[in-house]
């Protein structure tokens, strides 16, 4: 049962990581209120470095933010602590 938690975990918080890319391009397009940067961060740092990495090169969005050069840290990290686990 724990496994089945972890990866529907991991699939849902990847999903939500990835879509919040996308619907925060779509509103900086259209000038709209934004998502805020810690939170498309913290989707990241929970356990959805995937989906946040595959979002801003999808989208093209953060990818120059220096800040966000943690995103593929946090993907490496995430990796290794899913292999060694």
């Amino acid at each position: 049962m724990g496994l089945e938690w972890t990866a529907n975990y991991l699939i849902f918080v990847n999903l939500a990581a990835f879509a919040a890319f996308g619907i925060d391009k779509r509103r900086a397009r259209k000038h709209q209120y934004r998502i805020s940067e810690a939170t498309l961060l913290g989707l990241a740092l929970i356990g959805g470095a995937s989906g946040a990495l595959a979002g801003m090169y999808f989208f093209h969005h953060k990818t120059k933010k220096l800040l966000f050069r943690a995103v593929p840290v946090l993907f490496a990290a995430q990796a290794v602590l899913l292999i060694f686990f």
